[in-house]
């Protein structure tokens, strides 16, 4: 996506540059589909005892993929995606406090 938006892009009618960033991003919404509970069931199997004691964490990570999804098929809606909607995504702190809890839950549940 940082490739895409750094390009300048400025689609006139759909062209394969925003069929490729589509792609991106539809695949980036299904993922997103039921990520609150393959967390919830990661931190349970990793550390079943302790599961509860994070419970709040996950329930801001459900949120903040909620909010990031919002923010990817609110674009997705678009006839054609632009570089700057595309930047402007890769800098919503919702997208990014999706990443960043996504890494903190990796790093803690490595055995």
């Amino acid at each position: 996506m940082l490739a895409f938006a750094a390009q300048g892009y400025e689609p006139t009618e759909e062209s394969s540059q925003d069929y490729d960033i589509r792609n991106h991003l539809q695949a980036m919404d299904k993922a997103l589909d039921g990520l609150a509970e393959v967390t919830e069931v990661v931190a349970t199997d990793s550390d079943g005892d302790n599961a509860a004691r994070y419970m709040a964490f996950l329930k801001a990570v459900h949120s903040d993929a909620e909010i990031a999804q919002g923010a990817i098929r609110l674009i997705l809606l678009r006839v054609a995606i632009s570089s700057q909607l595309v930047d402007n995504l890769n800098a919503s702190i919702h997208l990014r406090a999706l990443l960043t809890d996504l890494f903190l839950l990796d790093e803690a549940f490595k055995r």
